[in-house]
């Protein structure tokens, strides 16, 4: 035993840098893993403390890694072991974070209430290495723990909330489980949590055929039991259902060639194979079983089974499928699961796909105990190949025989590759896909004549955009999320440009093309030329959706202005794309939107209240902007920093019905405030709010009045908060309040400092950053050393020590600092080139990942740069002018190193 696993702790530490790192970090769980001990090692793992849960929780999980990683290599603790670990710890982990959650907003209260329902490989308790976990969220509203006076859903929405930070947050010491939301009920517009009886409904009258499927794999994995089985039991009939139909049959055919179709790379066995999702794959072996238990389930308990290889034999031995085949994809999914657990090993990634070269795969083959890569191919590239031939039998070639675009004699393979198609035989799979009467958007007799009447003139317009097979892809995923889509249609039959238009979107903005898929209708907004000009002023913004305030229904006001702001920051987005305006003027309209919303729903918001608890004499709301949307420069990912005040004495009381203290008064009604801005409604979501700038952060109230408001920034506040005030902006209240609060503001950052300190505190804030939120892509030009953060950060430093006075705009501060001989000529374009690119970046590459070579052409053109290499060398220029100031003014960074940002 020991001689297994001194040779499987050899290769972790010669061939992954992961787990090299934690045999170092923990050196007594080491000693016991060396001398044999695995479950002494793993019980010791389970139990290691931490100052708090978060890092309790993610130390126990740096141990669970080490310990499960060595019991796979040395070969002494099979998949099945692994994965139930790996699955049991993350039961473990959500019970903890729910308890956690709940302790923290109700103090003593039980854990009930509320229930985690797992789906996916964590459902089956087939956990990868590095895997994600997919939990629905379910609340009782009758039972969970609340605070008095809080609505049921926001507790539930808090607490999920709060969960998730607890496992999914990365700091120091790593993160617990990437969780992943998209499995619940309409994600795009749901909240976290989900009241049981609204998810009972929804799985019975509205799921899709997937989620069918997704279900087969649920179990209750924490927090109330009693809920969690309830659920379930509610829904089994949605799940298991005894009679066959002919049109499940073909949504079982259709979410088969789904498999095939809507992942093409990856799909050949060699170096960049995709062993989750590339033909002859993961996936494939776990649909084939998925689709039996569908079809026989309904009439067969002892087939709802949730882990994939025992499911496949119970379906051998009820004689559904043969016992070779079972016995075959049974042992290539074992094969290709302990290969993905390799390639997660290297580096806590959750990748599925080999490298792509041979040397890439090397290390990958050393850690599997193989002497070579070819030796690794040649180890999977037989499961690859008799998991394909078994599943041909599932998947049907939906392209054989479908009909052409238009009316003529041509096929339509030969139509595809006429316009210009180079894989036309994958293009007329989507378009078998869409024609099959399945997806909802081409359901009705209607929509299909519709979408038959624009496919020629779309394809046309797919083929010309700039990334072809991009938006061929995202165009599939929007038709499959519309409801319904007969007007789509029409309006991209009649309106040419449109068409070309979204062409542009779907091949360059993510974002944008998963907003049109939530809300079609979006479309409309830009058929007006007047779509594509910057948006008016705040005030003239807050006088067009005043309109809107004169409805008595103040959930149908809530609606109405998402609807405005939606179709607006919309219209933002296209604009950014289509190179219409400087991305700073644009980010400025994004702003401006965001404060007539913030105006508007909060005047609103105090009418609806005053219903209940009348006015406060002598005392009002106040709103301060800081961040991105007090400086007034949003991206369309930002959110809104907020901190409310409210002026007046606390211990004067409301004049309404339900008479209120002043705090109570003031707080309950900021809390009404943030969920109209944040709650979604029908229409969607508006903003995400964040209030943790306000006095002592989430600890404190989150509204205070504006005597203690000074009182903690002149006596409590830390560096870091007189750093976040340089930015902030009055964006609500009456001239007098808002004249109020901008003198204290003013008061507070002109006082005296300590420079030396002013520098020591700047520079460890900046570390403390470095630590906890480290660069998340080559293109993070905000977080890298000489990005965004550094420039911002130099600014504030600068504008503390005196050197000029703070004005929220970091343009405008530059400038003055450029006046006074603070900052170089050149600094205000490095900044401003670093500002362009990131409010582009994050409408076409959120991650930060180098986008395809059409959108680095996009980018270039927009910052008006020849292409995109001399783009890098512009954008590592600047990072250099930042870098310089910094290290001028600050203790030095890091420097940038030889490689240019942006290079693959």
């Amino acid at each position: 035993m020991t001689t297994h696993i001194a040779d499987a702790l050899s290769r972790a530490e010669n061939n992954s840098p992961f787990l090299s790192g934690l045999m170092k970090r923990h050196p007594a769980l080491l000693e016991m893993i060396a001398a044999g001990d695995l479950d002494g090692a793993l019980a010791n793992a389970l139990a290691l403390d931490g100052d708090d849960i978060a890092a309790m929780l993610r130390r126990r999980r740096q141990g669970l890694a080490l310990v499960t990683a060595i019991g796979d290599l040395s070969g002494l603790w099979d998949l099945t072991k692994v994965t139930a670990i790996l699955s049991d710890f993350a039961d473990s982990a959500l019970d903890m974070a729910i308890a956690a959650a709940i302790e923290e907003r109700v103090p003593g209260a039980p854990v009930q209430g509320f229930a985690v329902i797992a789906l996916g490989k964590h459902g089956g308790r087939e956990l990868n290495y590095s895997s994600d976990i997919d939990p629905i969220f379910l609340f009782d509203p009758k039972t969970l723990p609340c605070r008095d006076g809080d609505d049921p859903q926001e507790s539930a929405v808090r607490i999920g909330k709060r969960i998730i930070q607890l496992l999914d947050h990365v700091d120091e010491n790593g993160y617990v489980f990437r969780v992943d939301m998209r499995l619940r009920p309409s994600p795009e517009v749901s909240p976290v949590a989900l009241p049981v009886e609204a998810a009972i409904g929804y799985y019975e009258s509205s799921a899709l055929a997937w989620e069918q499927a997704a279900f087969i794999r649920a179990r209750f994995a924490a927090g109330d039991e009693t809920l969690g089985s309830y659920f379930l039991r509610s829904i089994d009939s949605f799940i298991w259902r005894r009679s066959l139909d002919f049109g499940q049959l073909k949504n079982i055919q259709q979410m088969s060639a789904q498999i095939r179709d809507h992942y093409s790379r990856g799909q050949k066995a060699g170096p960049g194979y995709d062993l989750k999702r590339g033909r002859g794959g993961i996936r494939e072996c776990e649909f084939f079983a998925q689709a039996h238990q569908l079809i026989h389930g309904g009439r067969d308990p002892a087939l709802r089974i949730a882990d994939t290889r025992t499911a496949l034999s119970a379906l051998a031995q009820a004689g559904w499928i043969g016992e070779e085949e079972a016995q075959a994809l049974s042992e290539s999914y074992a094969t290709l699961r302990q290969v993905e657990h390799r390639l997660q090993m290297m580096n806590d990634r959750q990748t599925h796909s080999l490298p792509n070269d041979l040397a890439g795969c090397e290390a990958v083959a050393r850690l599997h105990d193989l002497s070579s890569a070819e030796e690794l191919l040649a180890q999977i590239a037989p499961h690859i190949a008799r998991v394909q031939e078994i599943y041909d039998g599932l998947a049907k070639d939906d392209g054989e025989g479908a009909p052409p675009l238009a009316a003529d004699n041509l096929p339509l393979l030969d139509q595809l590759q006429s316009i210009g198609f180079t894989d036309a035989d994958n293009v007329a799979k989507r378009i078998a896909r869409w024609r099959s009467g399945k997806l909802r958007a081409v359901r009705s007799d209607a929509a299909r004549d519709a979408f038959e009447a624009v496919l020629p003139e779309m394809m046309t317009a797919f083929i010309a955009s700039p990334d072809p097979e991009r938006a061929l892809a995202r165009f599939d995923s929007l038709i499959e999320a519309l409801p319904s889509a007969v007007n789509f249609f029409l309006l991209l039959e009649a309106r040419p440009k449109l068409r070309t238009l979204l062409g542009h979107i779907l091949s360059y903005a993510p974002t944008l093309a998963d907003v049109l898929a939530r809300r079609a209708e979006l479309l409309d907004g830009l058929i007006d030329a007047t779509a594509l000009n910057l948006p008016a002023g705040t005030d003239e913004l807050v006088t067009q959706m005043q309109t809107l305030t004169s409805i008595d229904d103040y959930q149908l006001l809530l609606d109405n202005v998402r609807i405005f702001v939606g179709e607006r920051r919309f219209a933002l987005g296209v604009q950014l794309i289509e190179g219409q305006h400087d991305p700073l003027r644009v980010a400025r309209g994004y702003a401006h939107l965001a404060e007539a919303a913030v105006q508007i729903l909060t005047q609103a918001t105090i009418a609806e209240f005053k219903k209940a608890h009348g006015s406060m004499p002598n005392g009002e709301l106040v709103i301060l902007a800081l961040g991105r949307l007090g400086g007034e420069g949003l991206t369309h990912a930002s959110d809104l920093d907020l901190v409310m005040l409210f002026t007046g004495s606390y211990e004067t009381e409301s004049d309404g019905p339900k008479p209120l203290g002043a705090t109570q008064y003031f707080n309950r009604l900021a809390q009404r405030v943030v969920a109209a801005l944040s709650v979604p409604t029908a229409s969607g979501a508006l903003y995400e709010i964040d209030t943790r700038l306000r006095p002592s952060g989430e600890q404190g109230l989150l509204c205070v009045s504006m005597d203690s408001f000074e009182r903690y920034q002149r006596n409590d506040a830390w560096t870091w908060e007189h750093m976040a005030l340089t930015r902030a902006r009055p964006v609500f209240g009456s001239a007098n309040a808002r004249g109020a609060a901008q003198q204290v503001i003013d008061s507070v950052l002109a006082q005296p400092r300590d420079i030396q300190k002013l520098i020591n505190d700047v520079a460890a804030m900046r570390a403390e950053m470095d630590r906890h939120k480290p660069p998340k892509g080559p293109l993070d030009f905000k977080l890298m050393p000489g990005g965004l953060v550094d420039s911002e950060f130099i600014v504030h430093m600068l504008q503390l020590s005196g050197r000029a006075k703070p004005v929220p705009q970091l343009g405008d501060a530059i400038a003055m600092l450029t006046n006074s001989g603070d900052l170089p000529e050149n600094y205000n374009p490095a900044d401003a080139l670093l500002s362009r690119f990131l409010i582009i970046l994050r409408l076409v590459a959120p991650d930060c990942e180098i986008p395809g070579e059409a959108t680095q052409r996009l980018i270039a053109q927009i910052l008006k740069y020849d292409d995109w290499d001399k783009l890098m060398l512009a954008v590592e220029k600047a990072r250099s002018i930042v870098l310089e100031e910094w290290n001028k003014y600050l203790p030095p960074r890091d420097s940038l190193g030889t490689d240019q940002p942006g290079k693959g």
